[in-house]
């Protein structure tokens, strides 16, 4: 008796038919989180998204996770529909979750087990409303196969040394920064107006020096008049 092998083609699906995030704030800090990565690492071999879904077992299309932002260094920047860890040359190295009252157990308690799982270094959960974690701003670093809470700065900050970002809050608001330069990390329509607003206050400034310099000038041409009409 002859037997015929089969292929199966398995369908890993694009959505897991959840929405994006509980409330506008929520989404809001969602797409706020990946734009200002994605502004960071541009024209980087940095791949940064979010809401998408992370298979991390081949031929297992139940074993997927999603995070609301997370980053893969050394690997190609361009769009995926999925992110199939076994395709990919590298594997993301932060996570990050913007907690709400519906997701506060699933971003505390089963995310960081799929993350220490998957091989994620570094993890943060952020409440911008700060009602459901306390503190709101937790940070976790893998060590073996488990993730443990990343002790605070003395100023209360948490350092991402993945990505050398210090993480802070400015009243409810998440900030970012280079851990180097301190510089604060901004969306690209901010980056954009800040280096236009830079632009205009260097050419003010320009224009300003001119006119007292000329200003100056004039000044010393009459006081020469003068003295010499005093000869």
């Amino acid at each position: 008796m002859s037997t015929v092998s089969t292929s199966v083609e398995i369908d890993y699906p694009e959505s897991d038919g959840k929405p994006m995030g509980e409330t506008d704030l929520h989404i809001n800090w969602t797409i706020r989180l990946r734009d200002i990565l994605q502004c960071r690492y541009q024209q980087q071999q940095v791949y940064v998204s979010g809401n998408l879904l992370i298979y991390f077992e081949e031929g297992n299309p139940k074993q997927f996770v999603v995070p609301d932002a997370f980053v893969v260094k050394e690997s190609d920047p361009g769009p995926r529909r999925t992110f199939k860890c076994w395709e990919e040359p590298s594997l993301p190295c932060v996570a990050f979750e913007v907690t709400s009252r519906s997701s506060k157990r699933e971003d505390t308690v089963f995310k960081p087990q799929t993350y220490a799982r998957i091989g994620i270094k570094e993890y943060f959960v952020y409440d911008p409303t700060q009602d459901y974690l306390d503190p709101p701003l937790r940070g976790f670093r893998l060590a073996g196969k488990e993730h443990l809470p990343i002790e605070p700065n003395a100023d209360g900050s948490l350092s991402c040394e993945e990505l050398d970002l210090t993480l802070s809050l400015d009243g409810l608001d998440l900030v970012w920064s280079d851990r180097t330069s301190g510089e604060r990390l901004l969306m690209k329509w901010e980056a954009e107006q800040a280096a236009l607003a830079a632009e205009q206050a260097a050419r003010a400034a320009e224009h300003q020096a001119r006119l007292d310099a000329e200003a100056e000038v004039a000044l010393l041409r009459e006081q020469l008049r003068r003295s010499g009409q005093s000869d």
